[in-house]
This record gives C-alpha cells, structure tokens and sequence, in this order.
C-alpha cells in the first residue's frame, strides 16, 4: 500500500484528529486517484456501467477529491472526519496559512441532499464553510452555512485563494 501511495496511485487520506471527547473512526480511506485507471480496473466500460455499479459513490468522491486537492492552495492539509455513531464529513480542509477550515460533503446524484451525519458533524468540527459538492450546476444554500456547489464552482473558489 505505502509503495502505491508513494507511486501517486493511491491517496491516502488521513482522519481528522480532534479531541472533542467522542469515538472517532482512526483509518485511513484509501482512494484509487486516477478515475479511469479505477474503471478500467473495474472493468466498466461506459456511463451506464458506471451508473450501475456499486463503486459510482466511491468514485465519484475520489475523482472529487483529486481535483479539489489539486487546485488548493499549498500547505492545505486534507483529511476525513467520522465517530463512531455515524457523523461523517467526505472531505475536511484545513488552510493553515488562512486560519480556515472548510467541511466537504460529496454526493454523486443531482440532488444534493446532505445525510444527518453531515450535519452532526459540522456541529462537531464547526468548520468555517460548509458545502455539498454535487453533479448538478446550480450553487444555493441547503441550510444555514451549508450550500450546495458545483465541483467546477468551488474549484473556482479555491484557485481565487491562491491568488
């Protein structure tokens, strides 16, 4: 696993380590980073495979994942956040030199619809921003301090932070 992670294969995303006091879920999620390696691995061959396959969630969140990490700003510090009672967050990012932390959620569907989890877990974390990145286009909020986003609108954002 580790010769992968070196070989920029596999990204190995590390949990979030907080101490408020609850069970936190300590391995780490490992993710195939190339998407079409992941298919054709998989042997899907097209959308509607892909549309049916059990792994659609899993690599939609890696594919997610790759792009935001590559356009965030250096020094960001990603990782995953879950307890052991379920409240989860795909994606916590951490820009040390901008004293942020932005909560991720990631949802394959056109519908972005965040679990109770998710919300359990922004109460945990208090992130600074909150968003759902979805497959649709249209950016609006879902409730207060969590929006929904595209992955190309906040992928715009990040660059903008660079800058």
């Amino acid at each position: 696993m580790d010769l992968l992670v070196d070989l920029l294969l596999l990204r190995r995303l590390r949990p979030l380590q907080v101490n408020i006091g609850k069970r936190l879920v300590k391995a780490p999620k490992i993710y195939v980073r190339d998407s079409g390696l992941l298919h054709a691995l998989l042997r899907i061959t097209d959308y509607n495979a892909l549309a049916g396959h059990p792994v659609v969630g899993a690599s939609w969140e890696g594919f997610i994942i790759e792009n935001l990490l590559a356009v965030a700003p250096t020094g960001t510090l990603a990782s995953y956040y879950r307890t052991a009672a379920g409240a989860e967050i795909d994606l916590v990012l951490d820009f040390p030199g901008l004293s942020e932390t932005w909560a991720i959620e990631i949802k394959s569907g056109l519908s972005a619809k965040p679990s109770k989890g998710f919300y359990y877990a922004i109460r945990d974390i208090q992130p600074d921003q909150s968003f759902l990145v979805y497959a649709g286009e249209t950016r609006y909020p879902l409730s207060h301090g969590v929006e929904a986003i595209s992955i190309a609108e906040i992928m715009a954002i990040l660059l903008h932070k660079i800058g």
